[in-house]
């Protein structure tokens, strides 16, 4: 069973409980931010004469997990694309492979990771609703089975065809994603992107992974590099709880 929200632009109002309930349930530091940065993983704008939520959409297809050497990005049974930062090696790939702009990268920490919407997976695997879900005061965000919001979302259509733009967003971009976007205005006024292909970008990742010869050697180079980085990421964050730990015999930071 694939689970997933679906965002209504027309009943949102913009106070963004759902971003502070996402700082909360994750344990996120500092305020919410303007954009969304390793630390804060979702965010409303006012745009087009709407709000919009920015968050990881969660595709059905993942092209980051596709792109991930390690394993670090990988999609549950549920639906959310979740991150294990012990084996992110950060090369940076998902980044750089989100047809949505999503995951970002700790830029101020000497051993950085990705931080990104996980869709609270936890208490999605316990059968709760998400953080920012039952956070919303209006029903602007609402979880559910993808299947019974895609009903939702084109029932709300179906009923008032003059208040909504007569598609819903993440039924078919990229292959689909666990978040659905329903709107009163055209989706590229509120900074969306509608040009996305209907195939997942990951296909085209695993169709030319496929075609490279398997040189044993090579192969093995390559993870002998990701040892080497990971490895040397361990030691790098040894070193510097030793220095925290000398600087305070306490043991507080």
């Amino acid at each position: 069973m694939t689970v997933g929200l679906l965002f209504d632009t027309t009943r949102c109002i913009g106070c963004g409980a759902c971003a502070s309930a996402c700082k909360e349930q994750n344990h996120l530091p500092g305020p919410v931010e303007a954009v969304n940065t390793a630390y804060t993983w979702t965010t409303v704008h006012e745009r087009g004469g709407a709000y919009v939520r920015t968050l990881c959409m969660h595709c059905l297809v993942p092209t980051c997990v596709s792109v991930c050497p390690v394993g670090a990005l990988r999609k549950t049974p549920e639906g959310p694309v979740v991150y294990d930062s012990a084996k992110c090696i950060g090369c940076r790939y998902c980044i750089q492979a989100c047809p949505f702009d999503v995951p970002k990268y700790q830029w101020d920490r000497p051993v950085p990771v990705v931080g990104k919407c996980i869709l609270c997976s936890e208490r999605v695997k316990a059968g709760r609703p998400t953080a920012c879900a039952e956070a919303c005061p209006v029903e602007a965000t609402v979880f559910g089975r993808r299947e019974d919001l895609l009903w939702e979302a084109r029932n709300r259509i179906r009923k008032e065809p003059a208040k909504y733009v007569n598609h819903v967003y993440g039924l078919q971009e990229t292959g689909g994603t666990s978040v659905l976007m329903v709107s009163g205005v055209p989706f590229e006024r509120l900074g969306l992107q509608t040009s996305l292909p209907s195939e997942p970008p990951a296909m085209q990742t695993w169709q030319v992974l496929s075609k490279i010869p398997d040189f044993v050697g090579v192969w093995a180079v390559f993870l002998y590099g990701i040892h080497w980085i990971t490895a040397r990421r361990e030691t790098v964050a040894r070193v510097e709880q030793a220095g925290r730990n000398a600087r305070h015999p306490g043991g507080r930071a």
